[in-house]
């Protein structure tokens, strides 16, 4: 008996996309022409008002953005996708505290990008449901911000909430083995 030969009909298949060089980002093909255009506008800003850590913090989020099924960025306005990234990862790294270094009022923020502060804020709020950013959450803060950030080492051991930093190593071990702690303290003090 022959093989079955059939062929699927030339409208059943979708044109192969174009690699498209997403800097070592792990992004779907189907979004990578997406991801350059917003991380284009984040590394503009970035460029000009903040530094390496801030803009590789905010392209780790916009590549999670990215990778969601189905991705939230396929609509909407590059730059208000950006503004909404970068007002989102500042706002839980305390870049509108004037005591921060990296301190910028939300206006200067939204004019950058060209939107109104509502718009900001509230692209904003969108990002921040999507990623769950939070001050517990240490995946998009920056380093020196987790060390301070009392909230992060606060653990319920044996039912007592203590400070894991002042605890025995082996305790910050486990902690750190479960994804509690982000880092073991005395292994950052060397």
């Amino acid at each position: 008996m022959p093989k079955n030969t059939a062929t699927k009909k030339s409208g059943d298949t979708k044109p192969a996309l174009p690699d498209i060089d997403t800097k070592g980002a792990k992004i779907p093909k189907e979004m990578a022409a997406r991801y350059i255009e917003v991380a284009g506008v984040i590394e503009g800003f970035c460029d000009e008002k903040q530094d390496d850590e801030f803009k590789d913090v905010c392209l780790r989020a916009l590549a999670k953005l990215c990778r969601k099924r189905p991705s939230p960025l396929v609509t909407g306005k590059a730059y208000t996708w950006a503004c909404g990234i970068v007002y989102a990862i500042g706002s839980m790294n305390f870049i509108f505290d004037r005591s921060q270094p990296n301190y910028m009022p939300a206006a200067e923020i939204a004019d950058w990008f060209g939107l109104a502060k509502s718009t900001a804020g509230s692209k904003s709020a969108e990002v921040t449901k999507l990623l769950n950013l939070s001050y517990y959450n240490t995946e998009f803060m920056l380093e020196d911000l987790m060390e301070k950030n009392p909230m992060i080492w606060q653990l319920s051991v044996n039912g007592m909430l203590v400070d894991i930093r002042n605890m025995p190593r082996e305790l910050q071990e486990i902690a750190f083995s479960k994804g509690l702690i982000p880092f073991i303290p005395a292994d950052r003090d060397r």
